[in-house]
């Protein structure tokens, strides 16, 4: 009985252990056991404590907001700081008009004084091209000598070039000047010895006493000049020109400074001839010409382009029947339309006219365009017929008032027809020309210019003052285009070289995506403050000629083969140039006050047209060094993005609504949820913020602030007692509270400012100061710019009995910014013992204890008044260097930093919390990784909060890596688990593989990532570029787009060199199978994120006895060929991500669950980070990537439609120039409107061919 039982308990347990083994399998496949949620979520919370405990320690984060108990906390009031920034703003900006209206006036009056002069051929000047530095070895007399010029009939002139010293100033960008004298600058196009050039040169040399004293009276004044109409342009200070190119393509006359001073704003229609006869060189001539006019536009003008011959044709059909504005981006979209036209048949003038008139009326009754001048411009070679019932029609209705102008450029060496395309626009005010060689072009096409300014010349004296869109301060503004195309050439040099070194290896699929990879991400280096350009806005006004009646010599045709010489007496109504000034765009800014709108606030000023002269957001720069092709026209809706959700360039109507406020010049306020992008536009923050805005008076701008409503609405503020005159009195010396070095003040805030010294560094001057403050009678500047000397005059008269007025040297040498002075020198005395104190020496355990677990390299304090100040870590006794002055370099800007930004805004996440960040793609390099860690204090006051300062610290990576592996053991070290710590924007933190450390975790894991997002651990947030850079295919067969510019001529040279250079480099090289495949791929379209797989190598055949044969050769040789790809400006979207920051998400209370779920997230405490574990043994989706990188956004456009068409059919409002003078009374008595075509010179070759025809 005993037995049986024992073997029916034996049968029993088989049996459950044949079902335990047949079960096996299945709790295999349930791998989230593995996953210990409350495990887990001790690994969080430990490594937060350990953490925050670290931070408490390092920062002494109480002690600091102990430091500020003093203070009190006031609200901001945004109405009022608006409003004086536009006064500041105001007075500045009318000391440059000042100074830009002396100029004028003293030009007009020399030049009429000066009428009599005769041109000294030999007259020497400083030629900002030749001119000498002494020492400098004097260039040889050219030989033969003299010799004649066949150009002018004359012997060749040479006059040994001037000497000048020259010396670096820090005010001009450390360019050396000469302050005593100007320099001329002369175009490659212009002959400075022609009579009329040399004349206006020697007269003009008496305009450096103006310059001079304008500067005594301004020490803040940029760059004065006066640009001529006959080209040259004279500059004060004197200094030597600087080529961005090797070829000098400078012409005064084509930037927008002149140009609109010029004239007043005007609609143009350009009408090409597109008849069979426009071939060959008239053609390229043409299109020269059409380009030239182009660049003789400004944002207030609006043009169009047709081509006619049976039909008239826009050359970009989307801008049929409209006028478009002369930006960049549409400039350059025309330029390209007009590069691909191809003459067809006959060509039909009535229609053109007719098209042309109706559009200019149109546009004239609708209110759109400029609504000022209105022009024509003809370009052919030759018109059958006059169309004078045309003119009669649309433009004689109210003589003599003719409303359209009519330009004519007629093309070709030999033709026949010039007197009905003369007579079109000597009938209708406008200009002819007779154009034969492309050399000419330039100085023929500016001679409309002066035409479209008589009716501003006989005015007299109304002179318009211009102030000049944002640019930047570079020679050509084809410069982008050919930096791009020697960076390409660069790529090129670079693939072949490195094919030499790594042969086969080169082809693989890794390195050929770390390539692509590499260059994409330079082209989206954007930095916000490009160091190596100087962009500026510039005031100019126009000068005349005060004559009325002018000798003039021209040729008359005395009857149908002879023409003659002749003298007469004219009316005249000539622009003699015009005088300006530049005002820096950094030099506005440090007007701005950064420190009155605190964290996160900015200012910026938006122009007549809508487009930001400077915005925080403003990018113009890509690659790092290349201007973008559209980059001085962003509207300033492109860089507010409102937080509503709408599809890209669909903007919220109350956005477009505020717009139309600031470009009519209103006063307002209004607060909006908007999405800020920072860090290179990596992350993203949702806020609230309120907008204030106010006109500058007297200009086309008007300023705009914003701050955050939710921190923004105070500030903190000192007690009366605390003020620095009073401490003074009470014994504290200034200075002190600034003892020892590790220190620093916020580099581009303006606290003090000596207008007639230069100091080594900021530092430097505010210990300057403080001295000076200690001293008896200081007392503070009332205003940062000094009163016009004009406006002076009058009030200091009634005072003086001499009537003379002080300037800014002998009134006020000096400004201060009296509220950031105080708040500066307050926070030193509250935080001067941050950087002294010395309890963190080799005796402190506690300290070593920090210092050797976590390699704490450096605590920071910066705070709101601007003041940084920090204190070293090092792992012995003996002082390293390096340390400190490594985070002092990349780390002064105090409340524009990023780190400082983050701690504020995670304040009210969590207020005791630190914000972690590494840099990204940290795990790419090979230099130790620091992990930088800040936390925001705040100082409350009567139920007001303000951020005071931010702390924080650095630590060596690797110890937070071995922290975390201490911390959770081997759990995240065997391979079926995955453990990472990710920040707030989803970057990591910490991974078990070192680097994928920066990296965005969407491209690591892009599976759990889209579970987080639907689980709303991270809310996905599309931020839009509309400041963008694409590229697409070139096609340079056609010969006459070299014609624009002497850089293609450079290109093709450059090109040819390279081309030849890798062909031997192929017979040289053994080249592996595929590498065509592999090429084109890699140069394929330059826009994708990733790159498709490369092709296997396929066999080739036919190859001679070296292992490749000729064909394959050439096959090589194409591909190896730079596969050249042009700038295109367009719009790109970023997928960001933030933590979705809802008190007691539930998701972190979730467990995982088999492979449904296989992970566990929970947030770390007092951080910004999460930690997320993932179940390794699930299946994985390798093919769902989500990526921070930008992506091109699809409008569905057609395929001949681009963006600057969507655009256009998009277009904003625009607030006109005030000033629009397009007629005069007396501008029918001037009968100046070109010279008539002559043929005598070629009677021989006609009546050569007037024989051979009779013989042959």
């Amino acid at each position: 009985m005993a037995w049986s039982r024992l073997l029916a308990w034996w049968r029993l347990c088989l049996g459950l252990l044949s079902v335990l083994v047949c079960l096996a399998p299945c709790v295999n496949l349930q791998p989230a056991e593995n996953i210990n949620y409350n495990l887990v979520h001790s690994w969080a919370d430990k490594l937060g404590m350990e953490l925050f405990h670290l931070g408490d320690f390092i920062t002494r984060r109480k002690e600091v907001q102990e430091s500020f108990k003093d203070a009190k906390v006031v609200s901001r009031n945004g109405a009022s700081i608006v409003d004086s920034m536009a006064k500041e703003i105001e007075m500045m900006m009318d000391l440059k008009v000042s100074a830009v209206r002396r100029i004028m006036d003293t030009a007009e009056n020399t030049a009429l004084s000066h009428q009599n002069d005769m041109a000294d051929k030999m007259f020497s000047y400083y030629n900002a091209k030749e001119m000498l530095e002494p020492g400098d070895p004097v260039p040889p007399i050219p030989t033969p000598a003299p010799d004649m010029d066949k150009d002018i009939g004359e012997p060749l002139i040479y006059v040994q070039p001037k000497v000048v010293v020259l010396e670096p100033r820090p005010e001009f960008h450390n360019t050396p000047v000469n302050f005593s004298v100007s320099s001329v600058h002369v175009p490659v196009n212009v002959f400075d010895r022609a009579p009329d050039v040399i004349k206006a040169i020697q007269w003009s040399e008496n305009l450096d006493q103006i310059f001079r004293d304008n500067y005594k009276n301004d020490p803040t004044l940029s760059w004065q000049f006066f640009g001529s109409s006959t080209g040259f342009m004279r500059q004060f200070p004197a200094s030597k020109w600087r080529k961005d190119v090797p070829v000098d393509l400078y012409d005064c006359r084509l930037r927008s400074w002149y140009m609109e001073a010029a004239t007043s704003p005007k609609d143009i229609v350009i009408l090409m001839d597109g008849s069979g006869s426009m071939l060959g060189q008239r053609l390229d001539i043409a299109k020269h010409v059409v380009n030239t006019i182009l660049d003789t536009l400004g944002t207030n003008d609006f043009v169009n382009i047709f081509t006619f011959d049976k039909e008239v044709s826009p050359v970009v059909p989307c801008f049929e029947d409209t006028l478009i504005q002369a930006n960049l981006g549409n400039i350059r979209e025309l330029k390209e339309g007009i590069d691909l036209f191809r003459p067809k048949s006959i060509a039909n003038y009535t229609a053109a006219l007719t098209k042309a008139f109706e559009l200019l009326e149109e546009t004239k009754l609708s209110s759109r365009g400029a609504q000022c001048n209105q022009a024509i411009m003809i370009i052919g070679d030759g018109a059958p017929e006059n169309n004078r019932e045309v003119f009669e029609l649309h433009n004689w209705r109210d003589p003599p008032y003719k409303p359209v102008r009519v330009f004519t450029y007629l093309i070709g060496k030999e033709v026949a027809n010039w007197d009905d395309i003369r007579w079109m626009a000597c009938e209708n005010q406008g200009y002819y020309v007779h154009l034969s060689e492309t050399a000419e072009v330039r100085e023929m096409v500016l001679n409309y210019i002066p035409v479209m300014a008589r009716p501003l010349v006989l005015g007299r004296h109304d002179h318009p003052v211009i102030w000049s869109q944002v640019y930047a301060d570079i020679e050509d503004t084809k410069i982008s285009d050919y930096l791009w195309d020697m960076n390409q050439c660069e790529n090129q040099k670079a693939d072949v070289l490195e094919y030499w070194k790594v042969q086969d290896r080169m082809l693989e699929p890794s390195e050929m995506h770390r390539r692509k990879y590499r260059r994409m991400k330079d082209t989206w280096n954007q930095p916000l403050d490009p160091k190596m350009y100087q962009f500026m806005t510039t005031v100019s006004m126009p000068i005349y000629d005060r004559r009325e009646n002018a000798n003039i010599t021209e040729e008359v045709l005395i009857n149908e083969a002879l023409w003659e010489l002749q003298t007469r007496e004219t009316r005249i109504a000539n622009i003699l140039g015009v005088a300006g000034t530049d005002v820096p765009i950094n030099e506005i800014k440090k007007l701005l006050s950064p420190f009155a709108l605190g964290v996160n606030g900015y200012a910026f000023i938006v122009t007549n047209n809508g487009y930001v002269l400077f915005h925080p957001d403003f990018r113009p720069v890509f690659q790092g060094y290349i201007l973008k092709p559209a980059y001085n026209s962003v509207d300033m809706i492109e860089v507010e993005l409102l937080d509503d959700d709408r599809p890209a360039r669909d903007f919220n109507p109350v956005l477009m609504t505020i717009r139309d406020s600031i470009i009519n010049q209103s006063t307002g306020s209004k607060w909006m949820l908007v999405k800020n992008h920072f860090d290179d536009m990596k992350r993203v923050a949702r806020i609230k913020r309120q907008y204030y805005w106010t006109a500058i008076k007297k200009t086309p701008f008007t300023l705009v602030i914003s701050y955050p409503e939710q921190y923004g609405v105070s500030h903190m503020d000192i007690r009366a007692d605390q003020e620095i005159h009073r401490i003074s009195i009470k014994g504290t010396n200034l200075r002190s509270v600034f003892s020892g070095k590790r220190w620093k003040i916020h580099p581009d805030w303006l606290f003090c400012k000596h207008s007639n010294r230069t100091f080594k560094t900021p530092e430097i001057e505010l210990l300057y100061f403080l001295e000076r403050m200690s001293e008896p009678g200081w007392r503070w500047p009332g205003s940062r710019s000094a009163m016009p000397p004009e406006h002076a005059a009058a009030m200091f008269s009634n005072n003086s009995s001499t009537g003379r007025y002080p300037s800014i040297n002998e009134k006020e040498s000096y400004y201060c910014d009296r509220q950031l002075m105080q708040a500066l020198v307050f926070d030193a005395r509250v935080t001067g013992w941050f950087s002294n104190n010395t309890s963190f020496n080799s005796k402190d355990d506690k300290g070593n204890e920090f210092k050797q677990r976590f390699g704490v390299t450096v605590a920071f304090l910066a705070t709101h008044s601007g003041l940084t100040r920090w204190h070293e870590f090092h792992s012995n006794a003996a002082e390293e260097s390096g340390v400190g002055e490594t985070f002092s370099q990349n780390n002064t800007r105090a409340i524009d930093e990023i780190w400082y930004k983050r701690a504020v805004d995670q304040h009210f996440v969590r207020e005791e919390s630190f914000v972690y960040s590494v840099p990204f793609d940290a795990g790419e390099s090979n230099s130790e990784i620091l992990v930088t860690a800040s936390h925001a204090v705040f100082h409350n006051e009567g139920g007001k909060t303000a951020p005071a300062a931010v702390v924080g610290f650095q630590f060596q990576h690797s110890a937070l890596y071995k922290l975390f592996h201490n911390i959770t053991g081997n759990a995240c070290a065997v391979d079926d688990k995955d453990c990472y710590i990710l920040d707030n924007n989803g970057y990591v933190i910490i991974s078990t593989r070192v680097h994928e450390t920066g990296r965005f975790f969407g491209e690591v894991n892009g599976a759990i990532m889209k579970r987080l997002l639907e689980e709303n651990v991270y809310t996905q947030v599309t931020v839009y570029d509309y400041q963008a850079v694409c590229f697409e295919s070139k096609n340079d067969n056609n010969a006459s787009s070299m014609l624009l510019s002497p850089l293609f001529h450079l290109l093709r040279v450059g090109k040819w060199l390279l081309h030849t250079a890798l062909w031997y480099i192929v017979q040289l090289l053994q080249w592996a199978p595929g590498v065509s495949s592999h090429y084109a791929d890699m140069y394929g379209d330059s826009n994708d994120t990733e790159p498709p797989p490369p092709e296997p190598h396929p066999e080739h055949h036919g190859r001679n006895g070296n292992g490749h044969g000729k064909k394959d050769d050439e096959i090589w040789l194409r591909y190896l060929t730079l596969h050249r790809t042009r700038l295109k400006a367009c719009d790109m979207k970023r997928e960001l991500y933030t933590l979705f920051n809802e008190k007691d998400n539930v998701v972190y209370n979730m467990t995982a669950h088999a492979c449904e779920r296989p992970f566990v997230v929970l947030p770390i405490p007092f951080s910004n980070l999460i930690l997320l574990v993932i179940d390794q043994l699930c299946p994985r989706d390798g093919s769902v990537v989500l990526t921070v990188n930008p992506q091109p956004i699809d409008y569905h456009l057609s395929v001949n439609d681009s963006l600057a068409c969507y655009k256009q059919a998009r277009e904003f409002n625009r607030m006109r120039p005030t000033s629009c003078i397009s007629r005069h009374a007396n501008e029918s008595g001037i009968k100046l409107c070109g010279k008539a075509c002559s043929v005598y010179a070629n009677l021989g070759l006609l009546l050569l061919c007037h024989i051979l025809s009779r013989w042959l």
